[in-house]
């Protein structure tokens, strides 16, 4: 007789029934369980929240005075007859995959992960599982990450080359991750770094929780450029183009997202620079997260779901798309 699935999909979001809560919902619900503070899995409205204590900070910095209960990793919980804990997700600070456990049958939501170790976020690691729930906002065999060190010689030759020619680097990345992994690959050697208050405000609570960041300085409204001679400029995509960005004259802009992998997205950006980095598995660690769950169940989500999924099944595997609101990586992200 076959068993009723441990997790659910629902119209609010992945649900347990055994436990009664969701796993980032994106309707209010009454329990809420996050796999980290990005704005599409960390939504306002629901009454309880549970997340990593690590992922506390950004979330309450994003939320406001939320009821929220937090767990490390690897801690057990029971929630009705549902055994939950939290792992590693590598995806940024304080993100997780939430292992669910009924009656000795195993699932792990994943949320968004990646396998490269970025020395800001506890590294991914595996959870063997019978069904696993995975992104693909990647999930194609074009997107190949290269080294960091290969993405850091990139970022500050064209700082030093952008300045050469008289203009402002301008750079763009989320809030919350992107922007702190940038912020440890540049040298601080070639100039001051200024940031976009969106991004300050997120460097602060990470600082908070003794991460180790290198000195930025906030652009206000009485911010010079002139007073400021070499500097870099790191913002939310969402400030190019504004009076914000303006102020500035001159500028090189610059992206780093995985999608400037592809050429045609570089174009309709009109940005003088794409850097291939991401906070997402590319094909190849999407394929190898989903080997080491060794689950025979795999359930595809955002991204490349139709494509992945198929190559997912050609390889043997019991794969289906999921459809949810989760939006995995944009080149407008915003986050606050």
């Amino acid at each position: 007789m076959a068993r009723d699935p441990i997790l659910t999909f629902t119209d609010k979001g992945i649900y347990c029934p055994a436990g009664d809560f969701f796993i980032d919902p994106w309707r209010p619900v009454d329990r809420a369980l996050i796999t980290h503070g990005h704005a599409d899995h960390a939504r306002p409205g629901h009454a309880r929240y549970l997340a990593t204590d690590l992922a506390a900070p950004v979330m309450r910095h994003r939320l406001g005075d939320i009821c929220l209960e937090t767990i490390g990793y690897g801690e057990k919980l029971n929630l009705g007859s549902a055994l939950v804990s939290f792992h590693p997700a590598g995806h940024v600070p304080g993100s997780a995959q939430i292992r669910v456990e009924v009656a000795g049958e195993v699932w792990v939501a994943s949320g968004d992960y990646k396998l490269e170790d970025d020395g800001l976020s506890t590294p991914f690691e595996p959870v063997r599982c019978h069904s696993f729930i995975t992104e693909s906002t990647f999930g194609l065999p074009v997107f190949r990450w290269q080294a960091q060190k290969d993405v850091r010689a990139q970022i500050n030759d064209w700082w030093r080359a952008s300045i050469a020619d008289g203009k402002t680097p301008l750079l763009g990345a989320y809030a919350l991750g992107k922007a702190q992994r940038l912020l440890r690959l540049l040298d601080p050697e070639i100039g001051p770094i200024l940031t976009h208050g969106a991004v300050e405000n997120t460097n602060a609570v990470l600082r908070t929780q003794g991460i180790d960041l290198p000195d930025t300085v906030l652009v206000t409204a009485e911010t010079k450029i002139a007073d400021h001679p070499g500097a870099l400029v790191l913002a939310t995509p969402s400030a190019f183009g504004t009076p914000w960005a303006r102020k500035f004259g001159a500028v090189s802009t610059g992206f780093a997202s995985g999608w400037m992998q592809l050429r045609g997205v570089r174009r309709r950006r009109a940005a003088d620079r794409g850097f291939v980095i991401s906070d997402h598995a590319d094909w190849e660690g999407l394929n190898a997260a989903i080997r080491g769950t060794r689950a025979e169940n795999i359930y595809v989500t955002h991204g490349y779901m139709d494509i992945f999924t198929r190559w997912l099944n050609s390889q043997g595997l019991n794969a289906q798309v999921i459809p949810t609101e989760f939006e995995g990586e944009t080149l407008d992200e915003a986050e606050a």
